[in-house]
């Protein structure tokens, strides 16, 4: 989450070429302010990382304190729970399993989750996890 977050700050900030077209951006440019935003995603990702005992550099974002929470929906946050128990599954077994009974995880403390469908920006499948 760390790297991918920090290339989508490059994107928002001109600094690459690549990766301008990642449908995820749309969460981010769709926000009032969408440069507070991703150094807020990424304040959220780096105290959670720390609290697990990574060490992330923290020079490499400019967060300023709370920004407006962005809207999400349970069919999105479906959609990404079963990708990522996909994933699990072939990459991680154990926590795959560990992980099976949850049916509504928690969400990154930016986001508010509202009831509806699938985002229309997604282009990950939607299988069973």
């Amino acid at each position: 989450m760390w790297r991918e977050g920090l290339l989508a700050r490059a994107v928002l900030h001109n600094q690459t070429k690549g990766y301008k077209q990642h449908p995820q951006l749309e969460r981010f440019r769709a926000h009032p302010d969408p440069l507070a935003a991703i150094d807020a995603y990424l304040a959220a990702v780096l105290a959670e990382a720390t609290a697990r005992g990574y060490r992330f550099d923290r020079s490499k974002i400019a967060y300023t304190g709370p920004v407006a929470p962005i809207a999400a929906t349970t069919g999105q946050m479906a959609c990404e729970w079963a990708h990522l128990m996909n994933k699990l599954q072939a990459r991680s077994p154990d926590l795959h399993t560990r992980w099976l009974e949850i049916a509504n995880p928690d969400c990154h403390p930016l986001f508010v989750v509202a009831p509806g469908p699938v985002a229309s920006w997604e282009r990950a499948p939607i299988v069973s996890g």
